[in-house]
């Protein structure tokens, strides 16, 4: 079942069962995924629908960071369930041991060897792990393998 099929089916679910929070982040969700939709001019490939997927989930997290900081807990608890219903159309996240092996196995394939090659590795490391690792993590893990 296509992701979109996931967030049709799951949208229905949620207008029976009159869940307002959980309706209103898979409208959100589809709203972006339409809009990119025509961006492209065509339907969206799987990849690209997990890019959409991933941009809302980071946006989430970057709101969240600044509404604690602005000491919002009302909001902040908002947001925390928004990430939580956006988390289970993400695909499985892999754990910072198979992170990490990821990134030895492109540090040895590119060929790095200092911080300059930090580009080098992350442009070769996003396309595996897209949308199953955060990008802060695998920039901080490609710092620490290449300091």
């Amino acid at each position: 079942m296509s992701l979109l099929e996931r967030l049709n089916n799951d949208m229905k679910q949620a207008m029976k069962t009159k869940d307002k929070d959980k309706l209103t982040v898979i409208r959100m969700i589809k709203a972006s995924m339409q809009n990119e939709a025509i961006k492209h001019g065509r339907e969206l490939s799987e990849e690209e629908e997990l890019t959409v997927l991933s941009r809302e989930m980071k946006q989430r997290k970057d709101s969240l960071h600044e509404f604690d900081k602005a000491g919002r807990p009302d909001l902040v608890e908002k947001l925390r369930q928004e990430l939580s219903i956006v988390e289970i159309y993400m695909p499985q996240q892999l754990s910072e041991e198979e992170l990490e092996g990821i990134v030895n196995e492109t540090i040895a394939e590119t060929g790095a060897s200092s911080k300059a090659d930090m580009g080098k590795v992350m442009a070769a490391i996003m396309p595996k792990v897209k949308g199953k690792a955060d990008g802060s993590l695998v920039n901080k893990l490609v710092q620490q393998h290449l300091s």
